[in-house]
């Protein structure tokens, strides 16, 4: 018998062969497969909204692996995001190769990936896709911005008065250490 949180992990592993699926298209398509690269970019956001209150949802409660790991499988996406940007041109080689050198020495001083800062690795990638988004491929770069506004407008006002305290408080207390 299938359970949800099941449902939910095969979710979460489907968005970790996104990340892979993208960087294959970065090789092989470069900047003309922009459009497919931000409809699976709402796929794996759209499939990152699910996963987790599926997984609270099942009747049967138990941790996985898959489960315990679903903000690196946030940031694996967002590199292979990067990835795909890089090998389609969007980006800078030296660029992408600081930013992901400073970031993996940050997570290793840490001794792990703090939730906030985990969360923060990803924005300036996705904002740097969206922009290139509207820029090269608009009619799919609006159907991400319609996309994450309905996301935002579902989930309001959780949205504000949860997430984004939680993820300043992350910030605040991972400044401590």
């Amino acid at each position: 018998m299938v359970v949800a949180k099941q449902v939910a992990d095969l979710i979460t592993t489907a968005r970790v062969l996104i990340a892979v699926y993208l960087m294959w298209l970065g090789i092989t398509h470069g900047a003309a497969g922009l459009p497919l690269a931000a409809w699976l970019m709402i796929a794996d956001w759209a499939g990152d909204a699910v996963d987790g209150r599926i997984a609270r949802r099942s009747r049967i409660q138990y941790r996985t692996w898959i489960g315990d790991h679903d903000l690196e499988v946030d940031m694996s996406v967002s590199a292979g995001l990067l990835i795909y940007m890089l090998q389609a041109g969007f980006v800078n080689g030296w660029l992408a190769g600081s930013y992901i050198l400073l970031w993996g020495v940050y997570f290793w001083r840490q001794g792990g990936i703090p939730r906030s800062p985990g969360m923060l690795f990803q924005a300036p990638i996705y904002g740097w896709f969206i922009w290139v988004s509207l820029r090269d491929a608009p009619q799919a770069g609006w159907a991400i911005v319609v996309f994450l506004a309905s996301a935002v407008a579902l989930t309001w006002p959780y949205f504000p008065r949860v997430m984004v305290p939680d993820f300043l408080k992350g910030l605040h207390k991972d400044q401590g250490k």
